[in-house]
């Protein structure tokens, strides 16, 4: 029954995303994956209960399968974190290996369909080399896949920390969760479990998977500066927070002076016009209205203020809430309504930056002014 539920639900969820207003490439891959998927589940359940060899024209033809779950969850995140860079030649190399498996058994696919059931029938009799050759590539398939994808997502969350002053709906934890997903149907597989449990769990990803990516919003609206030059991409540091800043800014064309001038420009529009009580405020915004390149911007806070643009932004609307929640009119207002009202949109993403900075909660720091103000 399980499985059933697993088939409709894909063919369902593909529908709904392929007619979604305002879809997206990633939509369109998430759409095609379902459908896949659904095809997968419908093919082992049709094996397990008999249906295969009523049809037996599907005998075989489910050997690639196995293999095209890695690329497209990896494509897929690509699309979503990177979707102002497709390479669709590049992407689909990714699905060579799936072609190759689908030839590899054409010598399977041309034999009389007696002959193919009989071989079904017995656990693939005389293919035993050729299947465990294939359950081989497949697993490591499967870990490459893993590796790669998890690399993505750690890119991803530093990039958030370098262009965004928020992580709700854009830190793709959901995607975390996927991966582990992924990664339990892959040990399954490795621990040569049965087929039962691994299109058990296939099928409780599939609906995981389809509330998720209906539910994602685009990320990356990119608004580049009209004075951008030949820097058409913000520089990311691949390597993380501890890449010398030195090393990393080494070709830049921003001189000591103009690093300096663009500070105290920084700094006095973000006195004068608080643009940090902006919850969904970006570098590029933030570059746009002090008309240069999202480089430059990233360069100076990471140099001069020895913090990311997430740091950074956020640092302010922790000073600007001890400044505002001790103001006699403000008594009248919640502590949350106070840190919204300073650019925060989430009430457990303060509570963890505020002891983050302050190493106490709001409450208490808010406990110990008041008994200091007896």
């Amino acid at each position: 029954m399980i499985f059933i539920i697993g088939i409709f639900v894909s063919i369902f969820l593909a529908i709904l995303l392929f007619s979604k207003s305002g879809r997206k490439l990633p939509d369109r891959i998430l759409a095609i994956w379902l459908l896949i998927i659904g095809i997968h589940i419908f093919t082992y359940y049709s094996f397990s209960t008999g249906l295969i060899y009523r049809y037996n024209f599907l005998i075989g033809l489910n050997f690639p399968f196995p293999f095209l779950h890695g690329p497209i969850l990896y494509i897929y995140t690509l699309s979503i974190t990177q979707p102002e860079r497709p390479k669709l030649k590049i992407w689909l190399g990714h699905f060579v290996l799936p072609l190759v498996v689908l030839a590899s058994t054409v010598s399977f696919l041309l034999l009389p369909m007696d002959q193919k059931i009989y071989v079904f029938r017995n656990e693939g009799e005389g293919y035993e080399t050729f299947l465990l050759s294939i359950n081989v590539i497949l697993s490591l398939s499967g870990l490459t896949y893993i590796y790669i994808t998890n690399k993505l997502l750690l890119k991803h969350r530093h990039r958030i920390l370098q262009e965004f002053s928020y992580k709700e709906k854009i830190n793709l934890d959901w995607l975390q969760f996927l991966f582990f997903g992924m990664g339990l149907i892959w040990i399954s597989i490795i621990l040569n479990l049965s087929d039962n449990w691994i299109f058990t769990l296939a099928t409780l990803f599939v609906i995981f998977i389809g509330y998720f990516g209906i539910s994602q919003s685009n990320i990356f609206n990119y608004q580049q500066p009209e004075n951008i030059g030949s820097e058409s991409e913000i520089i990311l540091d691949d390597q993380g927070d501890g890449l010398d800043t030195k090393r990393k800014y080494a070709k830049s064309g921003l001189t000591k002076s103009s690093s300096e001038d663009l500070h105290h420009r920084l700094t006095l529009l973000m006195r004068q016009h608080r643009l940090y009580r902006e919850p969904g405020l970006t570098l590029v915004e933030l570059a746009n209205r002090l008309d240069i390149h999202p480089n430059y911007l990233s360069q100076v806070i990471n140099e001069i203020e020895k913090n990311n643009f997430y740091d950074y932004i956020n640092g302010l609307r922790i000073e600007e809430f001890k400044k505002e929640i001790i103001k006699a009119e403000n008594k009248k207002y919640t502590l949350i309504y106070v840190a919204f009202d300073c650019g925060f949109n989430s009430k457990s993403a303060f509570n963890r930056y505020f002891k983050k900075i302050e190493g106490q909660s709001p409450t208490e720091f808010l406990k110990s002014y008041e008994n200091e103000n007896l």
